[in-house]
């Protein structure tokens, strides 16, 4: 079987192993332990200076009122879902993916899905090697490094039209 990008909605969709079932676990039984777990599997490699107090924090947040079943909301919705608008965006797209993001078996596949739904010519994919799921958290002078100048460049071209 081929492992195809979520927005191949006509093919069969294989999960990579290992955070899928702490996904469930967060969702389905409103575990703050196993989206932490889920964590653990999210920020393959290199982990930000400071990623006990991160954890700590998150915890600490995710056991307010209220807080668990809000992320357990958003589990609800499907990436299809999403993928149903990208149809309707209007402005151009930096699509930010780790290397080894684990929710996704192939994430350049990914991105490059999203900008082949996107109105053509607004998208853009960039890879952080080494990041998982959170580039921004992981490697934050990175993401800036494309950030920059892609707000530039976009703030620009709205000024000419």
């Amino acid at each position: 079987m081929t492992l195809r990008p979520v927005f191949d909605h006509a093919a069969p969709r294989l999960w990579p192993p290992g955070g899928l079932g702490r996904l469930l676990g967060a969702g389905v039984f409103g575990s703050v332990r196993q989206w932490l777990r889920y964590l653990d599997v999210a920020f393959p490699g290199h982990r930000p200076a400071d990623w006990s107090e991160q954890l700590a924090r998150t915890e600490a947040r995710l056991r307010e009122f209220g807080r668990m079943k809000v992320l357990q909301k958003m589990g609800q919705s499907s990436p299809a879902d999403a993928g149903a608008q990208l149809g309707n965006v209007r402005c151009r797209v930096l699509i930010v993916e780790g290397t080894l993001d684990p929710d996704w078996a192939d994430p350049r596949a990914e991105g490059e899905a999203i900008v082949a739904a996107l109105p053509a010519g607004l998208g853009t994919v960039a890879m952080i090697d080494g990041a998982g799921h959170y580039p921004h958290t992981q490697f934050p002078d990175q993401v800036v490094a494309l950030m920059l100048p892609f707000l530039a460049e976009t703030a620009g071209a709205e000024g000419r039209s």
